[in-house]
């Protein structure tokens, strides 16, 4: 397993894809009369936290697999953003981190010993390969799948093509629907 190639581009295309939500959600907002923070404050229930930090918690685990395989020094935001700008730019930063680290710092991630520590003092060691297979992915989609469905829930009109909008440069020509 190849930790740079299996999480760096997924990250990087799932990062772009939000942000690209975001400025959805902000024309959105504009155009229905909504305020902003009722989308950038909102849950899906009342013990899961806003879309604001699931944007902050996305830019957290991207931060973390650096940190964790790499060395790199956090680059996780302390706090939430308040507007639709300030989350896109903490997202902006994630990009710029990850696409300034070459394949090349991630040499014998996959046998690094991890450990990995919770802030409820819950401790787990493993691998990078296991750390990035049973952990960042997990936590990274977590997050962006729930910011995405907090703007679902909040009416934003996203769909299957802003949530893997990367896949359109697979689309093999003539075979698009309506195209």
């Amino acid at each position: 397993m190849d930790p740079y190639a299996i999480a760096v581009p997924t990250y990087l295309q799932m990062i772009k894809g939000l942000s690209a939500q975001l400025t959805k959600a902000e024309a959105f907002a504009a155009e229905s009369g909504l305020s902003p923070d009722a989308l950038i404050g909102a849950r899906l229930a009342p013990d899961m936290f806003p879309l604001s930090s699931q944007v902050r918690f996305v830019c957290t685990q991207a931060s973390d697999l650096l940190r964790h395989l790499t060395g790199a020094d956090s680059f996780a935001p302390a706090e939430d953003a308040t507007d639709f700008e300030g989350l896109r730019a903490q997202l902006a930063d994630a990009v710029a981190r990850l696409e300034a680290t070459p394949a090349s710092a991630f040499a014998g991630a996959a046998e690094k010993a991890i450990e990995l520590k919770l802030p409820n003092g819950v401790m787990f060691d493993m691998t990078g390969e296991q750390f990035v297979r049973d952990w960042a992915l997990a936590q990274f989609y977590f997050h962006a799948t729930t910011a995405y469905a907090i703007l679902r829930h909040k009416g934003v009109p996203l769909g299957k093509p802003d949530w893997v909008s990367h896949m359109f440069a697979y689309i093999r020509p003539g075979t698009l629907p309506g195209g």
